[in-house]
């Protein structure tokens, strides 16, 4: 391999984080510091990230043998929870890192997958962009990125990209691109290549600190070790799945939930005295403040188990991955269970998170209290897969058996 981007850090396994240990409790509560003041003020969370990059939160689904923590998905799905609970911006951002190494998990070829493994154990986030913008086909396969090789040899990378999440951050980019034989290849370069340019115009009103923007590639060196090596997609065949990145913008949103159920109730405790002549004394003590929360706090449950037991088949699928081939039938579960999960929790978050504006009246709307940014954030991460098309593949199978369209959308 020709790209060396390890960092300095400790390589213990013991030093990974523990689902449930005070390291963790305290790792998140620091992120979690003026989460909302970010939002409100566009503070990038580099800090945070770097904190992540430290205790190699990204290390989770890397296997021991590389340094890793070995966790199975359902296990970092649960840890991705508590990370968007506390800011769902910092947990999006490592969307693409966390799909890049389920990538080299799958990957036929070992010395890549062993040098592109031990890089995240080591602390090494990768991220990148696929979707350009134009009249193409959402998921249609047409790209305008070329690899072509120059005079002397050398191959160059040109194109633009959009929806660039996590790139700001990462050390790593990864993109898609056609080869000189029109074939498509996936190209992973050191993030500060001379000729990649990235510029944070995202201004969708949600997720605004995710580097989600343009991505400018203007005669990017590659050397011949950064492409990596990967066995051609089938037509129709269940290596066009992966329901695993599907998933984490589901988990994503059911953290931003819990985010929200918890402003709810600090919200209602810091209310001292009556907020409505015919109320409760005290907003805690309030019948119909407390339905509400409950009701918030019971969205919350329901959106992080749909994402647990939905994370199980994504288990089976990973484990039945054989030589970058998984089983074509757990494949295809894995795909509806993400599917069933994004219509049900896209439902109940957006739901709850309107609702909490029925605690606090006008005062609530504050931009000062930036509650609102749940429900923005909630909505834009729901649009990032077709809710409406899920919807109808999903009752198109059950009604006519009709399998669901063979694309990384599923």
């Amino acid at each position: 391999m020709t790209i060396d981007l390890t960092v300095d850090r400790a390589a213990d396994p013991a030093a990974l984080l523990e689902p449930g240990s005070p390291r963790l409790a305290a790792l998140l509560a620091e992120i979690g510091t003026e989460s909302a003041v970010r939002e409100r003020e566009r503070i990038a969370p580099y800090a945070q990230i770097d904190l992540l990059r430290a205790a190699r939160f990204g290390a989770l689904r890397v296997p021991r043998e590389y340094g890793g923590a070995g966790a199975s998905l359902r296990e970092a799905f649960r840890l991705v929870m508590a990370l968007a609970a506390v800011d769902s911006n910092v947990a999006h951002i490592l969307r693409s890192h966390f799909a890049f190494v389920e990538q080299m998990l799958r990957s036929t070829d070992p010395g890549q997958r062993e040098h592109w493994l031990r890089q995240a154990a080591a602390g090494t986030f990768v991220a990148g962009a696929a979707t350009e913008l134009g009249s193409h086909k959402v998921g249609a396969e047409a790209f305008g990125t070329t690899l072509r090789r120059d005079a002397d040899g050398t191959l160059r990378l040109d194109g633009v990209k959009y929806y660039s999440t996590g790139s700001l951050y990462a050390d790593a980019l990864l993109y898609i691109a056609l080869d000189g034989d029109g074939k498509l290849v996936s190209v992973i370069v050191p993030a500060g290549r001379d000729g990649v340019t990235l510029e944070d115009d995202w201004d969708g009103l949600g997720q605004s600190l995710t580097g989600t923007g343009t991505t400018r590639l203007e005669n990017v060196a590659v050397e011949p070790g950064e492409v990596l090596v990967e066995r051609p997609p089938d037509e129709d065949g269940p290596t066009r799945r992966f329901g695993v990145l599907q998933l984490y913008i589901t988990a994503v949103i059911a953290g931003a939930t819990r985010n929200a159920a918890d402003d709810a109730i600090a919200l209602v405790r810091s209310r001292e005295g009556r907020p409505f002549a015919h109320a409760a004394a005290r907003p805690a003590e309030d019948p119909l403040l407390q339905e509400v929360v409950g009701e918030m706090v019971s969205a919350a449950y329901a959106a992080e188990a749909t994402v647990l037991r939905a994370a199980e088949a994504q288990d089976a699928e990973a484990d039945s991955v054989v030589d970058g081939e998984p089983n074509p039938d757990l494949a295809d579960r894995a795909a509806l269970e993400a599917a069933e999960a994004k219509v049900v929790v896209d439902q109940v978050a957006l739901a709850a998170t309107a609702r909490l504006f029925d605690l606090g009246g006008a005062s609530a709307t504050k931009r000062a209290r930036n509650l609102d940014r749940h429900w923005r954030n909630v909505r834009t991460l729901s649009t990032h897969n077709p809710l409406l098309h899920k919807s109808q593949a999903i009752g198109d199978l059950a009604l006519n058996g009709t399998p669901l369209p063979p694309n990384w959308f599923f």
